[in-house]
């Protein structure tokens, strides 16, 4: 490969990252104006960094993602996928891991980016694990299990979904736990993408 193959794989991936960033802004109902008071940092510079124009640094990536509500995983995590696949493929090793983890939750993003009107998630909820605090997002989410078996809570209603089951969230709290012994787990696609 020369030297230019190199540049233009570089500048995609770069391309995703100011496109998720501004997608998670917009999601979240925040303007330009917004994040950047909250990182003291001028407009145009979040601009130039939402247009690939401007890369941020580590500790603006971290600022960035406290300021989103994202792990700074979210945002550090682009793949380097080959320029052919850049928004087309994502290579099962090269899912971008999202979430902390911490309620026994592991998820990865299935989307190429996220840009689209949704996101699609692999999620793997550990044995003997649950949500701690109920959400409430201004979401469509449906959820399909591939394995195991998963104890949701929705809008007051409560249902064991598993292997084949699919589920949907609309506008509604939910809390879901994995009471059993093995993990389950399953594919969301959420509108708009939260993470």
């Amino acid at each position: 490969m020369d030297g230019r193959g190199l540049v233009n794989d570089q500048a995609l991936a770069a391309a995703t990252l100011g496109a998720d960033i501004r997608a998670l802004r917009k999601a979240r109902g925040l303007t330009l104006a917004d994040i950047a008071a909250m990182l003291n940092r001028s407009v145009g510079w979040l601009s130039q960094v939402e247009r690939d124009m401007s890369e941020p640094s580590i500790s603006d990536l971290r600022e960035l993602a406290q300021a989103l509500g994202v792990p700074m995983s979210m945002l550090f995590a682009h793949s380097e996928a080959p320029a052919e696949e850049h928004g087309y493929v994502v290579r099962a090793g090269s899912r971008r891991p999202m979430g902390s983890g911490e309620e026994g939750l592991i998820e990865e993003l299935l989307s190429p980016d996220l840009t689209d009107d949704f996101e699609m998630v692999h999620s793997t909820f550990q044995p003997n694990s649950r949500m701690q605090t109920p959400a409430h997002r201004p979401t469509q989410e449906v959820g399909y299990m591939i394995s195991g078996k998963l104890d949701l809570l929705i809008g007051g209603r409560a249902f064991t979904v598993g292997p084949g089951d699919s589920f949907r969230i609309k506008h509604e709290p939910y809390q879901w736990s994995n009471p059993y012994d093995v993990p389950a787990v399953a594919v969301w696609v959420i509108a708009p993408p939260v993470y």
